[in-house]
């Protein structure tokens, strides 16, 4: 009886067992032919070009006027005159204040009387001198008159130059009692007022600068002496666009400026070098002070194969693109990008020049997809003609 239920067993397992292997085998064949049905993927595609390519490396940078002084006055006193206006050009000399000058006027009349009384002093004491030489030679008077007399005229020549001293000491504080500019360019605000008191090397009156042309200063680090010593050694012509400056409001200068300065040393605490630009400013667009970004040509510029950014695809941290093969497959490449333009990224490896790449359509992609093309290539209207 076990002999005969074990053999009923069998019988029912064999016919299941070969109607899976039946269904397990149209499905497969089904999944091929719908394989093999499966549409082409429609893409736009990009032809990958070599453009030349300028771009630049930013530091932060500050205005600065090449000649900048603080104006104190050298004598005391009050203010009695104002001669300029705030915030204007003023030129070398011009008149800037005038401090109460009456006493420096009659000291400097007391110096002049005080050399005249002394040159006249001067002149009698030289005509004793004289006489005395002449009667001593004929033994007609006392030795000791004579030797006065000389010592009459050393004193006389003595009181006149102490009296020129205070002559010039006179005529000088009274030139300082009126204030002019120490060179043309344009004057701040003042900060004393008709009737201020000012003391001498302590009372700012207002500062002068000269802005045109003018400074931009801007660090950079001590590896990259070498690189803007070259440039400076290159010379400078009018177009030169090797240093460009953005402005607050994030526009662009629009004159060039040329590298004037590399400072005498680098510095200890940062490892910085101090470089200035000059640029002209007949326009006043740049003041000392001002905070700008300036923008130096990188020496890598030049020709670059450039792929659109919207084509590249990020995974762990390699970038890929697909490039187009020639049976209409895609194929995963790995690019090596070197430098963000914005719409476009410089490659140095993994495309060249002619390839073709999948611009619009990569979500619907993997490495092997059939795909079908739509549209023109993009590669020239998007980078323009050579």
């Amino acid at each position: 009886m076990k002999i005969k239920k074990v053999n009923k067993i069998k019988l029912i397992i064999y016919p299941v067992i070969a109607c899976m292997l039946v269904v397990l085998a149209s499905s497969c064949k089904k999944n091929q032919q719908s394989g093999q049905m499966n549409p082409a993927v429609r893409v736009v595609p990009y032809t990958v070009g070599e453009r030349s390519v300028a771009y630049y490396d930013a530091y932060p940078g500050s205005v600065e006027a090449l000649n900048e002084v603080e104006i104190h006055s050298e004598v005391s006193g009050y203010i009695t005159g104002i001669f300029f206006k705030e915030g204007s050009k003023v030129a070398k000399g011009q008149k800037l204040y005038e401090i109460d000058r009456r006493k420096y006027q009659a000291a400097l009349d007391q110096a002049k009387a005080n050399v005249n009384i002394a040159q006249s002093n001067l002149d009698k004491a030289q005509r004793d001198a004289d006489r005395y030489t002449s009667l001593i030679q004929q033994n007609a008077v006392a030795r000791q008159v004579y030797d006065n007399a000389m010592t009459s005229l050393e004193d006389a020549k003595s009181q006149v130059k102490a009296a020129e001293s205070g002559l010039l000491n006179a005529q000088t504080d009274y030139n300082y009692s009126l204030i002019t500019a120490p060179f043309s360019g344009t004057i701040g605000f003042s900060q004393v007022k008709p009737g201020t008191f000012v003391v001498p090397g302590q009372t700012l009156l207002t500062t002068v600068s000269t802005d045109d042309p003018i400074g931009v200063d801007f660090y950079v680090n001590e590896k990259l002496m070498n690189t803007f010593l070259s440039i400076k050694n290159q010379g400078f012509v009018k177009t030169d666009s090797t240093f460009r400056i953005l402005l607050p409001d994030n526009t662009q200068y629009q004159y060039s400026g040329m590298l004037s300065v590399l400072d005498r040393a680098v510095d200890r605490q940062t490892g910085t070098l101090r470089i200035r630009l000059v640029y002209p400013n007949a326009e006043g667009r740049l003041r000392p002070g001002m905070n700008c970004k300036v923008e130096v040509l990188n020496t890598n510029s030049g020709n670059r194969v450039l792929v659109p950014f919207k084509a590249v695809i990020e995974q762990m941290g390699e970038y890929f693109v697909y490039q187009i093969e020639n049976n209409n497959m895609v194929k995963q490449v790995r690019v090596q990008p070197d430098l963000n333009l914005g719409e476009f990224i410089a490659v140095s490896a993994g495309v060249k020049p002619g390839d073709e790449i999948v611009l619009d359509g990569i979500q619907k992609l993997h490495n092997g997809s059939a795909v079908a093309t739509s549209g023109q290539t993009a590669g020239s209207s998007l980078l323009g003609s050579k």
